[in-house]
C-alpha cells in the first residue's frame, strides 16, 4: 500500500481482484487511446494531476496499444493485464467512490431569436479572462479559474442570473436559441450538446469556458426544499419538476450561479461523441470525467458499481474507462462522471446514475514501480 496524499489511498491489487474484470470488453478504447496519442504528438502534453502521472508515463502505454490491435475482448484485457498493473483508489475516509453520468443532449434550436425561440446558448465573451496565482486579485477566490476584465483590475464574472437578465446582450455573442431555457440549462451542466436547426442541419457545440463561480446542483436544493425525496432525484424528476412549475424555473436555476460559454464545431461523424476536455472525441460508455487537479487524462480506469444494472442487462456495471474530461462538481480521488452517449436515450441512461462505485487506476507498468 502506498499512501499517496491526505486525501486516499493507492492500493496494489490484482487483476483478479477486479469484480467483473473478466466479463469486459475493453476493445474500444483503442480508438480513444489513438486519439490520444495523435493529440500529444501534435499539440501538447496533458497537464498532470497530484496523483504524479505525467505524459511521459502515459506514452508507453500508448505506443503499444497502437501496435497491439486486439481482436477480440481476451486479447484486449490480456494488453492490459501485460502493460498495466491496477491500484485500488481508497478514500481516506473509507467510503466509497461516486459515479454519476453525463450526455449530449440534442436541442431544438433557431439561427435567429422570435416568439418561440428565446433562449440563447452564447460564445465566450472578450471580456472573460482566464486567471491564476499569477493575476488573481486578492478578492477572489481561489476557486474561480476564470473573471471579468475591468479597466485596471480583474473581478468576479457576472452569474446566472445577471446573463438571463441579459448582460450579454447586444453583442452578437449569440450561437442559436432553444425553445426552453430547462434545455440550455441542462446543456450547461453537460457541457456539450448537438443543435437540430429547423432545416436539419445538425450541429455541435462544446464547452469553451465558464464564467467561473462554483457548480451548484439544483437536484440538492429541490431535496433540502423537500421538493423532490432523495430516492427520487434525478435528470427526469427535477425536469418534471421545473415543467409542472414554471413560475419557479428561474428561482431554482438560478440557484446555480455556474454559466458556460460555447464553441461550435461540425457533426462530421454521429458515431463519435463531442470533443471534450482532453481534446479527443468522447466514446459512450467508456470515457469518465475526473477530477482533473488529481488525476491526468488518457490513463486508463477500472469501475466496478454493484447495483448500475441498466446500462449493462440487468448486470453490475463493470468497465475498463478512459480519463477523458473533468467538470466541476467531479471532485475526489474517486469520484467519475460516465459519457453514456447522444440523443435522448443516452439522456434516459444517464439521468438515473448515481452510485457507489469502486475506483481502480491501471497505471503502466514502469510508472507503477513508484506507487509500490
Amino acid at each position: 500500500m502506498s499512501k499517496t496524499g491526505s486525501a486516499f489511498l493507492l492500493k496494489l491489487v490484482s487483476f483478479e481482484d477486479l469484480p467483473g474484470w473478466s466479463l469486459d470488453d475493453p476493445s474500444s478504447l483503442w480508438a480513444a487511446m489513438a486519439d490520444c496519442r495523435s493529440y500529444l504528438q501534435s499539440v501538447k502534453p496533458y497537464k498532470a494531476g497530484a496523483l504524479g502521472l505525467s505524459t511521459e508515463d502515459l506514452r508507453p502505454l500508448l505506443e503499444r496499444a497502437r501496435e497491439h490491435s486486439p481482436r477480440n475482448a481476451q486479447e484486449a484485457r490480456s494488453f492490459f493485464e501485460r502493460e498495466t498493473r491496477p491500484f485500488f483508489i481508497e478514500p481516506a475516509d473509507m467510503k466509497s467512490g461516486l459515479v454519476t453520468a453525463f450526455y449530449e443532449p440534442e436541442v431544438a434550436v433557431s439561427d435567429r431569436q422570435d416568439d418561440e425561440y428565446l433562449y440563447p446558448f452564447y460564445r465566450r465573451p472578450l471580456d472573460l479572462v482566464d486567471v491564476d496565482d499569477t493575476n488573481r486579485p486578492n478578492d477572489l477566490d481561489p476557486s474561480y479559474a476564470f473573471g471579468l476584465s475591468l479597466e485596471n483590475r480583474l473581478g468576479a464574472y457576472p452569474d446566472r442570473r445577471a446573463i438571463d437578465q441579459g448582460w450579454l446582450e447586444g453583442r452578437g455573442l449569440e450561437i442559436a436559441w432553444a425553445r426552453s431555457k430547462v434545455d440550455v440549462f441542462f446543456a450547461h451542466v453537460q457541457g456539450a450538446a448537438r443543435l437540430r436547426y429547423p432545416d436539419g442541419r445538425l450541429r455541435r457545440i462544446t464547452y469553451a469556458a465558464k464564467a467561473g463561480h462554483p457548480f451548484s446542483g439544483i437536484g440538492r436544493l429541490l431535496i433540502e426544499l423537500g421538493a423532490i425525496p432523495e430516492t427520487e432525484i434525478s435528470m427526469q424528476s427535477i425536469r418534471n419538476w421545473l415543467a409542472e412549475r414554471p413560475d419557479r424555473v428561474d428561482e431554482i436555476l438560478w440557484h446555480n450561479r455556474s454559466y458556460i460559454f460555447f464553441r461550435e464545431a461540425d457533426v462530421d461523424d454521429l458515431s463519435r461523441g463531442p470533443i471534450a476536455a482532453a481534446k479527443v472525441p468522447l466514446i459512450a460508455g467508456r470515457s469518465l470525467a475526473v477530477d482533473r487537479q488529481i488525476h491526468t487524462f488518457g490513463f486508463p480506469f477500472f469501475i466496478h458499481a454493484a447495483g448500475l444494472t441498466h446500462m449493462d442487462g440487468g448486470r453490475d456495471f463493470a468497465r475498463a474507462m478512459l480519463a477523458l474530461d473533468t467538470g466541476s462538481a467531479i471532485v475526489g480521488p474517486a469520484r467519475g462522471d460516465i459519457f453514456t452517449g447522444s440523443g435522448d436515450e443516452a439522456g434516459q441512461l444517464a439521468g438515473a446514475v448515481r452510485n457507489a462505485a469502486d475506483f481502480y487506476i491501471l497505471i503502466p507498468k514502469q510508472a507503477a514501480e513508484r506507487f509500490v
